[in-house]
């Protein structure tokens, strides 16, 4: 019985790797993105690169490990959502309350330690912040937020 069991485990996991996730990159304007329409500082440009746009961009690395399913599914349901609460490339799309709004959400979110999230920074230590490149994003935000 246990040997069944195995055999319709490793069968469905098998029959699962044909199904991938869409790598596929939208078309960008940089124009709209972020950085290009703010011009943060070099230092907050590179913070923003390593601890935020590889889910709240276009910019998204898909490692080696997003051909596995299901862990790809469950990695890109995650860039999904975070594209979906705020993506950078698309910046320039936000009308000015909106993006007031988002600036504070960010400041928010550093702030209560939700970003980077722990899941992420698990497989990508380049993206822990420091309390000083957090306080850094923060204070950022909150200038360009006005607060």
């Amino acid at each position: 019985m246990k040997k069944k069991i195995l055999l319709a485990i490793g069968a469905i996991i098998i029959v699962i790797q044909f199904f991938q996730i869409d790598k596929t990159r939208p078309e960008v304007e940089s124009s709209k993105d972020f950085i290009t329409m703010e011009l943060p500082p070099q230092k907050i440009q590179d913070l923003l690169h390593v601890a935020c746009y590889d889910c709240h961009s276009y910019e998204t690395k898909y490692p080696w490990y997003t051909n596995i399913a299901p862990f790809s599914w469950w990695i890109k349901h995650h860039i999904n959502d975070g594209r979906n609460h705020l993506n950078f490339a698309i910046w320039g799309d936000y009308e000015l309350k909106k993006a007031n709004h988002k600036l504070e959400e960010c400041y928010e979110m550093l702030e209560s330690a939700e970003m980077p999230m722990d899941s992420y920074t698990w497989l990508h230590p380049e993206a822990l912040l420091t309390p000083a490149e957090r306080t850094d994003l923060i204070a950022y935000f909150k200038e360009k937020a006005g607060k």
